[in-house]
């Protein structure tokens, strides 16, 4: 129930081509970074981007922290990805899937659970990454893992599909509700 509103616009209402345009305006992380086993490093980043220049994709590799990992792959940006991304680790499909993201250049980043499977050195570096790429963009963070979330303008606890408290991470600590509680659980820290 309710209304998603875009630019002015009820997305509810919107026709066909329109809900098109929007899907442009709009890039989504998921968890499982969904890669495709037949096209290489460079195609599988430039997916969706048409007209994308080589410059563009190797510019996006870096913003995403992904160029060292690529060109120590047997052919670099030409290497084909196997089947369901074997050849890469879970936090390399990560970093893939966000420069994706970051050369399709949206208004619009969604993350849902972007950093939920990978390790704590790979989760610094989309870290990184996202500290840069969100500026000047609305991104919309999802995540269990509150680092991940810790440096956003503003966050909101939802329970039972509701928002129960919201803020900014500081605000939320000192407040000692449920974010607060989360946060000492997953940092280990005591009251």
């Amino acid at each position: 129930k309710g209304h998603i509103w875009f630019e002015g616009d009820d997305v509810t209402t919107l026709g066909e081509g329109q809900i098109r345009d929007l899907r442009k305006r709009v890039a989504m992380v998921f968890q499982g970074a969904a890669l495709f086993d037949s096209l290489t490093v460079a195609e599988n980043i430039a997916y969706g981007a048409a007209g994308a220049t080589d410059a563009h994709i190797a510019e996006a590799a870096r913003a995403a922290e992904c160029t060292a990992f690529i060109n120590a792959l047997p052919l670099g940006f030409a290497t084909r990805i196997g089947e369901r991304g074997q050849k890469l680790s879970g936090g390399q499909r990560q970093r893939l899937a966000l420069a994706r993201a970051i050369l399709k250049n949206p208004p619009v980043l969604v993350l849902d659970e972007a950093t939920s499977a990978v390790d704590n050195e790979t989760e610094a570096a989309i870290q990184r990454s996202l500290d840069v790429v969100s500026k000047g963009r609305t991104t919309i963070v999802i995540a269990h893992r509150l680092s991940t979330v810790r440096q956003a303008d503003c966050i909101h606890l939802l329970e039972a599909g509701r928002i129960v408290e919201s803020g900014t991470h500081d605000e939320l600590v000192v407040r000692g509700g449920g974010y607060a509680a989360l946060w000492r659980l997953q940092t280990g820290e005591r009251s």
